[in-house]
C-alpha cells in the first residue's frame, strides 16, 4: 500500500495554524454526510499534519445532502478553516427517490441536537462530483478521498469522467459489512444500503479502494469512561463533541446495548493515515442492488478457481480491512480527539 507521506525538504503552517512536519501532506478531499462520527473524522482530520484538507463534498445519509453541507461549512468554521470549499452532492440516489436519512441516530440536526447557528460561509458553485473531477485532474495521482458516506457522489465523478479512477490517488471507504451482520439489517451497511448501485460503480471502477467495513469499525469504541476522559480533556474540541455524543451514545444503549460509541468513521480515517495498524485481503467486491439483501456487500476471497465466469470475474480487486489493532487504533483516536 501507498506510503501516507511523501518527503520534500521543508514544512509549513495548515490553516488553523498546526505546525505541519518536513514531509509533503497529502492532499485529501472528505466526501461526508456528517453526523456525530463524520465531525469527529473531520475535526481529527483538520488536526492531523500528514493530510492537506483540499476540500469537502456532501452527501444525504445521517441527514439530507442539504443539512450535510451546513454541517461541513459548521465544522471548516469551527476549526479555523472557513474557506476551504464545500462543494453540495446528490440530494437522492442514483436511481432516484427519497434518500435514507438517519436522523434516528445524530438527531434532527446531524450533530445529536445541539442546534448550532447558521454557518456564515456559502457552498461552493459547483456540485460535488464536479468538484471531485476537478481535484482530481488538477492533482493527477495526489489526491485521496476519504468516503464516509453513500457513494453517490463518487459515482457521478467516475460517471462524468472515464479517467477518474485511474487519476485519484486512493479512495478510503467506510461501507459495508464482511462476513458479518449489517446495521440496516442482517444483509447490509447503511452506507451501502444507502445507494447500492453507486457502491458497485465505484468498486468495480479499477480505482485503488481500501474498504473498511463495520465488521472492523464496530470493534474499536469509545466507553462511556472514554467519553468523560474527553468530556474532561483539555481538547479544543472537547466540549463540543461530548454535546454531541450524548445523543449518539443514548442511541447505542437503546439499539445495541452498547454503553459508549462506535467509532466507524474515525476508524476509518485511521486506515488513511496509519495503514499498518490494519491487516487487508485483496478481493473483488461486487453490490447487491435488487432482492432482501440489497447493499450486501461480497468480496471473492480468491480461494477458488472458478469454472467459467461470475458477476466477479474481470474486475480489479480492492483492499478490505480484515483485522484492527484494537488498542492502538483507539488510543490515536483519543489522542487525536483530545488534542489541546
Amino acid at each position: 500500500m501507498d506510503d501516507h507521506v511523501g518527503v520534500v525538504d521543508d514544512g509549513g503552517i495548515n490553516c488553523n495554524g498546526v505546525l505541519a512536519p518536513p514531509s509533503l501532506p497529502q492532499k485529501l478531499i472528505i466526501d461526508t454526510d456528517p453526523g456525530i462520527d463524520d465531525s469527529m473524522a473531520i475535526l481529527m482530520a483538520f488536526q492531523t499534519p500528514e493530510v492537506e484538507i483540499i476540500g469537502l463534498t456532501t452527501i444525504f445519509g445521517n441527514v439530507t445532502t442539504e443539512d450535510a453541507t451546513r454541517n461541513a461549512l459548521l465544522l471548516c468554521e469551527i476549526t479555523g478553516c472557513p474557506d476551504v470549499p464545500v462543494a453540495e452532492g446528490s440530494p437522492e440516489p442514483l436511481k432516484g427517490g427519497r434518500p435514507r436519512v438517519a436522523d434516528f441516530v445524530h438527531g434532527s440536526d446531524g450533530l445529536g441536537n445541539i442546534f448550532l447557528p447558521t454557518p456564515k460561509a456559502k457552498k461552493y458553485e459547483k456540485s460535488a462530483s464536479e468538484f471531485l473531477v476537478e481535484k482530481v485532474s488538477e492533482y493527477p495521482g495526489e489526491v485521496s478521498i476519504l468516503a464516509l458516506g453513500p457513494l453517490t457522489n463518487l459515482a457521478l465523478a467516475i460517471k462524468r469522467d472515464s479517467s477518474f479512477a485511474s487519476k485519484v490517488k486512493k479512495i478510503v471507504v467506510l461501507g459495508g459489512s464482511f462476513f458479518a451482520l449489517g446495521n440496516v439489517n442482517p444483509a447490509a451497511e447503511a452506507n451501502i444500503y444507502g445507494d447500492p448501485e453507486a457502491a458497485d460503480v465505484v468498486f468495480t471502477s479499477g480505482a485503488d479502494i481500501v474498504v473498511v467495513g463495520i465488521n472492523i469499525t464496530t470493534q474499536v469504541k469509545m466507553t462511556d469512561d472514554d467519553l468523560l476522559q474527553l468530556k474532561q480533556s483539555k481538547g479544543k474540541h472537547g466540549q463540543l463533541l461530548s454535546n454531541m455524543c450524548k445523543f449518539y451514545r443514548d442511541w447505542h444503549v437503546n439499539s445495541d446495548g452498547v454503553y459508549g460509541i462506535f467509532l466507524h468513521d474515525p476508524v476509518s480515517f485511521v486506515a488513511l493515515v496509519r495503514p499498518d495498524l490494519f491487516t487487508y485481503k485483496k478481493g473483488v467486491v461486487r453490490v447487491e442492488t435488487q432482492g432482501i439483501c440489497v447493499g450486501h456487500t461480497l468480496m471473492d476471497q480468491g480461494l477458488k478457481r472458478w469454472n467459467g465466469s461470475n458477476p466477479w470475474t474481470g474486475y480489479s480487486p480492492v483492499s478490505v480491512a480484515w483485522t484492527v489493532n484494537v488498542d492502538e487504533v483507539l488510543d490515536y483516536i483519543k489522542e487525536q480527539l483530545m488534542k489541546p
